[in-house]
């Protein structure tokens, strides 16, 4: 990991700097359902059941929850910020949208990025809409906790999308 964070000139200091925890990778995910583009998803079975009962839940209320992204490998998220690199942005930048590899919740298999119709995909208005409102309110219940609120201390940008399942939570 240390060989990946310096080819992506992310500094040795950057888990002290942002106080993220490591996240390791699981080993067993099942599959999900696909996501909003129709790529296949991973999960913990637990955070799967879970994301399935909170969807589930969700519908019956009326509300639209879809997957956008679930489980992303250390390799992927190496990946996903060398293309940003490579386009012109600055790491600096980047990493207050992507943690960099190994600090990702998504390593973790718990982890959904979440979509709703008629939102835009990733952007801050999801807060504007009836499903983050109903996430909110009912999403702890399944153990779903929104993990970059506004001013978070860890110095992700605010992600109202973005939902991690701790098993202890629930």
């Amino acid at each position: 990991m240390q060989k990946m964070h310096e080819a992506l000139g992310i500094s040795v200091d950057y888990a002290k700097e942002h106080r993220l925890p490591l996240c390791r990778e699981p080993e067993n995910l099942v599959d999900t359902e696909l996501d909003f583009y129709q790529r296949p998803q991973k999960l913990t079975h637990d955070a799967f059941k879970a994301w399935t009962s909170m969807k589930a839940a969700a519908t019956e209320q009326g509300i639209s929850l879809f997957l956008i992204s679930a489980f992303r490998g250390l390799q992927y998220q190496h990946d996903l910020i060398k293309r940003k690199l490579e386009k012109g942005q600055k790491i600096e930048q980047i990493l207050m949208v992507n943690a960099a590899p190994g600090f990702s919740e998504h390593h973790s298999g718990c982890a959904v990025d979440v979509g709703t119709l008629g939102c835009d995909a990733l952007v801050a208005d999801f807060e504007n809409t009836d499903s983050f409102q109903w996430l909110e309110s009912k999403a702890s219940a399944f153990g779903f906790i929104m993990s970059y609120p506004r001013d978070n201390p860890v110095g992700i940008d605010y992600e109202p999308w973005h939902w991690c399942f701790h098993s202890e939570g629930k």
